[in-house]
């Protein structure tokens, strides 16, 4: 039994390991992730990343849409569009333009490369931050290596903490994974409780896709992949 628990966590950690050395150039050959969004296990809308690669450069395309009704009234009309640009595997630049029921939330980022700076013009954030930083935009399992992140929705800095949770073996849409489960968690005691990170991600220990994704609010949210496809 030891030696099996040993062997088991030994199995655990090389995949951990690769999974924290690899790099958003991983991401190279990927074409699209398609994901479909549930309110109480209920279909309310879609995520769309559509990914580009000339040479050094990679650029990230999103479209996202939800609503939820409820006896016929729309209680929450969401969009988003993003476009994220990489050089060299490192976050050049960032705008997101994101509309809930009537309000307008938006994120204009530039990489300030004298200072090793991101400008933030932002809705709820205007500003610098580190060049360490990331946009929380999930796609990108770097993010688990970072301590603050981004918010790609208002430019607003979330600092986190992340927690390994173990490898799990899901099923999503019938088809079978081996993930990396993965806890993330506001690290500070600024926000409101409604705005606090409380997140659990998983994401494919081989491909480092992201699978999966579930939260509480005002209900169970879960964002699940659908489809994908590399070029």
């Amino acid at each position: 039994m030891k030696k099996k628990i040993i062997f088991l966590t030994l199995i655990t950690t090389i995949f951990l390991f690769s999974f924290l050395q690899a790099h958003v150039n991983h991401y190279s050959n990927l074409k699209y992730l398609k994901y479909e969004i549930f309110l109480n296990d209920e279909l309310i809308g879609t995520h769309v990343f559509n990914f580009q690669k000339d040479k050094d450069l990679l650029s990230v395309t999103t479209k996202g849409q939800f609503k939820v009704k409820k006896l016929g009234i729309d209680l929450m009309n969401y969009s988003t569009k993003t476009k994220e640009t990489y050089l060299n595997g490192q976050l050049n630049n960032y705008v997101s333009e994101t509309f809930q029921n009537d309000k307008r939330k938006y994120v204009n980022l530039t990489l300030n490369k004298t200072k090793k700076l991101f400008e933030i013009d932002g809705s709820s954030f205007k500003g610098q931050t580190n060049e360490k930083n990331i946009i929380g935009s999930w796609w990108n399992h770097e993010i688990i290596n970072k301590n603050t992140q981004i918010s790609a929705v208002s430019g607003r800095i979330l600092p986190q903490k992340v927690k390994f949770l173990g490898k799990k073996d899901i099923t999503i849409f019938g088809k079978n994974y081996k993930s990396l489960k993965f806890q993330f968690l506001s690290n500070d005691s600024k926000p409101l409780k409604k705005k606090k990170i409380n997140l659990t991600v998983w994401y494919d220990a081989e491909t480092l896709l992201w699978l999966k994704m579930s939260y509480e609010k005002l209900g169970q949210w879960e964002y699940r992949l659908k489809n994908y496809a590399f070029y």
